[in-house]
């Protein structure tokens, strides 16, 4: 009795105690943390586009604004190319300048790929602008951290390329890789670091090839950047998109900085709806498993989505999603990227845009 009198005072002790004790909290499963992958487009052709009173359909039929059209299938960032001095006021500042202010006003990123020059630089060509021509190496790069300056103040990018696929350096042949490419580069990203707290650098590359010595040269050189951008097109870059995948990856964990697909597009028809010369128009072009048709470019993207997501990867960039044969269907000056746009033949949005929101 006196056993069972015992335990029940036990219990009441404990019982008053526990009265007297906060709640257990609830249990609760973390919120994943947001990492907001680039998803983006290079439009820079839709002012001049627009020009010619050019409609764009989305997928369901309706006409709309082709930002409207991206931002709705989970586009976040646009691609805008700018030259110094064009011979026309395309991707000139001030065109630039009005479509950033747009981008931004829609609710999307603005991503600038500074060119530093009047006209197209890639691998092959990095004509330094007229206007530069001439200049010593320091009064060079005063002008071009004036420039950079300007572009950062009055554009306020998200991000920024100080310059396009310069595997061979910019600004030639003063800016050439074996000449003083290292100090202009550097002297563009301090001025964009003095600019903006906020704006990520690109410094940007074609393909992989000799990809891995480049980027060491501006390890060793102790350049203050943010990201790494690749330049892949299956017709230069090779068609192995596992071998792609791999050299991302050592690249990311080579040089510690996340790695973005920078520029890609993949045919939907070997087609063509004008009479200028497409860059794509043969099979032997095309990687195996991806046909150039709709199902065909949705899945490339598809995988070059996956590929720039993963190991420290940033996401992506498709060039030429606008580029549709605007000037019509007998000119040949039109658009030699007609049948790689991310809309059709009747300027509708096709399945491949979609992935951007997958």
């Amino acid at each position: 009795m006196r056993f069972i009198f015992f335990l029940l005072l036990l219990t009441l002790v404990v019982a008053c105690n526990n009265d007297n004790l906060p709640p257990e909290p609830e249990p609760t499963t973390p919120e994943p943390v947001a990492f907001d992958y680039i998803r983006g487009v290079d439009i820079s052709f839709l002012p001049e586009i627009e020009t010619t009173s050019t409609v764009f359909w989305n997928e369901a039929g309706e006409e709309k604004d082709v930002l409207t059209i991206l931002k709705a299938a989970g586009c976040n960032t646009v691609r805008i190319r700018l030259w110094h001095t064009p011979n026309s006021v395309h991707s000139s500042f001030s065109e630039v300048k009005t479509f950033a202010k747009r981008v931004h006003d829609s609710g999307l990123k603005v991503w600038l790929t500074v060119h530093y020059s009047d006209t197209w630089a890639d691998p092959g060509s990095q004509t330094m602008p007229a206007a530069w021509q001439g200049l010593s190496l320091e009064i060079l790069k005063d002008s071009l951290s004036n420039y950079t300056k300007r572009i950062v103040d009055e554009m306020n990018p998200d991000f920024i390329q100080i310059g396009n696929e310069t595997n061979d350096g910019f600004l030639w042949t003063i800016g050439k890789l074996q000449n003083d490419y290292y100090e202009l580069l550097k002297t563009g990203c301090i001025a964009v670091r003095a600019t903006s707290d906020s704006c990520k650098i690109m410094i940007h590359y074609a393909g992989t090839n000799g990809a891995t010595s480049f980027f060491s040269n501006i390890q060793n050189q102790q350049i203050d950047y943010d990201l790494i951008g690749i330049s892949y097109y299956p017709i230069w870059h090779g068609k192995n998109l596992d071998a792609l995948a791999d050299n991302l990856k050592r690249l990311h964990e080579n040089y510690n900085h996340p790695v973005v697909i920078a520029e890609t597009s993949y045919p939907f028809t070997l087609g063509w709806d004008d009479w200028t010369n497409n860059v794509l128009g043969g099979n032997e072009q095309l990687i195996d498993d991806y046909p150039a048709t709709a199902t065909g470019q949705a899945n490339f993207l598809r995988k070059i989505k996956e590929i720039s997501i993963q190991n420290g990867n940033y996401g992506f960039c498709y060039w030429g999603t606008e580029w549709v044969a605007f000037r019509g269907e007998q000119a040949n000056n039109g658009s030699s990227w007609e049948n790689q746009a991310l809309f059709d033949f009747n300027n509708k949005a096709l399945p491949a845009m979609q992935v951007l929101g997958e």
